[in-house]
């Protein structure tokens, strides 16, 4: 079955970065368009990014210029650059793929922007 692990969360002020990972096991990861989802505390889940399997990109509005996904099919990974980073990023951000056809999530990693 599909198992997501996230990382690379942690603490960090306003205008700050960090680079998040997902390893994806138990799929046939380049065939599939893959997205980095967030859920702020009382907000619903949002899709921030996405990468289809052929490497393109598109972003939300709210993270666009900032943010930056990426993609290593041999390693069944999916990354998220975040820069110049705002209070309003905080949240647990989590991988999946891009469809309506979500695999089970993981257990996310924690974002904190703060001063």
């Amino acid at each position: 079955q599909v198992q997501l692990v996230e990382s690379g969360g942690g603490s960090v002020q306003p205008g700050g970065s960090l680079r998040l990972s997902c390893a994806a096991s138990g799929i046939i990861f380049i065939i599939y368009d893959m997205g980095w989802y967030r859920q702020a505390p009382g907000k619903q889940r949002e899709l921030v990014a996405t990468i289809t399997n052929g490497g393109s990109t598109n972003y939300a509005d709210s993270v666009k210029g900032r943010f930056t996904i990426s993609r290593d099919n041999a390693k069944k990974t999916v990354y998220l650059q975040m820069n110049s980073l705002k209070p309003e990023d905080t949240a647990v951000y989590y991988c999946n793929q891009d469809s309506r056809k979500l695999w089970p999530w993981g257990q996310g990693t924690q974002v904190t922007v703060s001063s």
